[in-house]
């Protein structure tokens, strides 16, 4: 049986979303517009097709919906020279603290992020 990795990956977004989403500009008072907006997160797909995933609005059987309302309306691509140092991890739970430690930095860094 194969086990399961998960990945943490960085899409650009579109600079549109601070100007019109005020939930993204909240989360980011201290963006002075110098560097990107920028979405993180994790999955155990590989980062293009999660990335496809988010575009395409997919949802699963129950009719759940897997895309980010965010990266499908202001996604532009990846941005793998932000994560592609990030070995896979192999629980969610870490994946998912992994996610949270790069948004964070990412932010502290002067980039405009949004994480789940």
């Amino acid at each position: 049986m194969k086990r399961v990795e998960y990945r943490v990956y960085v899409i650009e977004l579109s600079k549109r979303v601070f100007t019109e989403s005020t939930r993204f500009r909240a989360a980011n008072p201290q963006f002075n517009g110098v560097l990107e907006c920028i979405y993180v997160g994790m999955t155990s797909k590989t980062p293009k097709e999660r990335f496809e995933q988010h575009k395409k609005g997919v949802k699963n059987k129950k009719g759940y919906n897997l895309a980010a309302s965010i990266v499908r309306k202001y996604g532009t691509y990846l941005r793998p020279s932000l994560y592609n140092h990030i070995e896979p991890l192999v629980t969610r739970s870490s994946a998912l603290k992994m996610e949270e430690k790069l948004a964070l930095e990412l932010r502290r860094k002067g980039y405009a992020v949004w994480f789940n």
